[in-house]
């Protein structure tokens, strides 16, 4: 049989032709950057670490870093869950999201992750971020971000781990997973300010927050976490579908919520989370605005009175479910056209 090397050496064009297959796969970015214009985030750096099954989080996070970075002129990066053998982006894939070194310079960490399972190097920037009193910002099912299996140096940090309790969901963002507390693909949410908190800052001209994803069962918040925003379980997926009577709205959980997380550091970092945040979620503008000044409370900047949260280049989410992700994107398709 004919050796592969010395068929190369007989054939240099086809050398050439492997050799640069290889550099484009190589080169293809496993990113994307959207640069800060001019705005109150010129000089500010948030990092989105992306990644999830079911609930788009793909999607959802560069449309809202498109918005923070040409709306608002925050630097904004999106990390993505990649097949390593492709470079495309593979939401499934649990233990590759390349580009968490970009938390070592970041002023500010999104998580929307689900059950993640990620090698040693890219969990420490996580981590050290997660100690180092900068603000986070959990989405959706970022309450249950890591499934580390064994007894590494970060399996502590696993959804079901007992130290901390609850792992890194309920130790930062106050709850870990629990339970779809409405019907899941049958009963959306309709956000419901809480009274206490009406004049929160992230709250600002927030008025109608609606969203087809479920509530989710939430336990474990602190008495002193501050919770902005209940769910009601509505009757069905419509935003005119009304409350569904009964235990279920009695009392309702928590939806929207910000606390203080003391790192093991000492370090004390401004937390921000919701149990929202699905790409289709993302088509209420209310919503948007929330997460936006979510970022700006955060960073202890002054939140906008009416931030502009308009959609940036063409939107269209994608509803959630397993397997429902489009196949072979690369991080490409979420440049700034």
């Amino acid at each position: 049989m004919l050796n592969f090397r010395r068929f190369l050496m007989m054939f240099p064009l086809a050398a050439l032709a492997v050799t640069c297959g290889a550099a484009t796969l190589h080169a293809e970015q496993q990113w994307v950057t959207y640069e800060g214009g001019d705005g109150p985030g010129k000089g500010k750096h948030i990092v989105f670490v992306s990644g999830d099954d079911e609930y788009r989080s793909e999607e959802a996070c560069p449309q809202l870093a498109k918005i923070l970075s040409q709306r608002h002129g925050f630097e904004c990066t999106v990390l993505f869950a990649i097949d390593p053998k492709t470079g495309a982006i593979k939401p499934d894939h649990q233990t590759n999201i390349p580009g968490t070194h970009f938390l070592n310079d970041a002023d500010m960490m999104v998580v929307f992750l689900r059950f993640r399972n990620l090698p040693d190097d890219q969990m420490k920037p996580i981590i050290d971020f997660t100690n180092s009193g900068k603000p986070i910002l959990g989405l959706r099912t970022a309450t249950h971000a890591f499934n580390i299996p064994g007894e590494g140096p970060y399996a502590k940090w696993s959804w079901r781990s007992g130290n901390p309790q609850g792992g890194w969901g309920q130790a930062v963002l106050g709850d870990t997973w629990i339970s779809h507390h409405g019907s899941h693909k049958h009963e959306a949410t309709r956000g419901v300010i809480n009274a206490k908190r009406a004049d929160h800052p992230i709250l600002n001209s927030v008025k109608d927050v609606f969203g087809p994803t479920d509530v989710y069962g939430i336990v474990h918040l602190r008495d002193d976490d501050e919770i902005l925003m209940h769910g009601a379980v509505l009757a069905g997926m419509k935003p005119t579908d009304p409350p569904v009577e009964g235990p279920k709205n009695n009392p309702m959980m928590p939806l929207v919520w910000t606390r203080m997380y003391k790192g093991e550091s000492g370090n004390v970092s401004r937390v921000i989370n919701t149990t929202m945040g699905a790409s289709i979620d993302l088509e209420c503008e209310d919503l948007r605005r929330l997460l936006v000044n979510a970022c700006f409370w955060g960073l202890k900047m002054d939140v906008p009175e009416k931030a502009n949260v308009d959609v940036v280049g063409e939107f269209k989410p994608t509803f959630y479910g397993f397997n429902a992700y489009t196949e072979g994107v690369m991080p490409s398709a979420y440049n700034l056209r």
